[in-house]
């Protein structure tokens, strides 16, 4: 399936608008993570346990956007966005979202 941030394919016509489609996830971090990044903020630098779990969240909320989009047997999700919020302490949604859509 085409995936893009953009609201047209190149080359492609699209035939039919199928909806929009979203997947999100909520996380949270966990005491051992939160004691190891408090410990690096204290020196700076990147804080690899919230980076690797931000790209987990990342990629299980898109994989579930794409799921609704193979249900709505789209050929393709334009116009795809993420974003960030957060829920409680130590908890953030990720949300991605766009319109899945039928090609010529």
């Amino acid at each position: 399936m085409i995936c893009s941030t953009t609201n047209e394919i190149p080359g492609r016509e699209i035939k039919e608008l199928l909806g929009i489609v979203r997947g999100n996830t909520i996380r949270g971090a966990h005491l051992g993570r939160d004691i190891v990044a408090a410990l690096k903020n204290l020196v700076g630098g990147e804080i690899e346990e919230y980076t690797k779990l931000m790209a987990e969240s990342r990629d299980q909320a898109f994989d579930r956007m794409m799921a609704e989009a193979e249900n709505f047997k789209a050929d393709a999700v334009i116009g795809i966005q993420f974003t960030t919020a957060y829920v409680m302490a130590n908890a953030a949604e990720i949300l991605v979202y766009g319109t899945a859509v039928k090609l010529k």
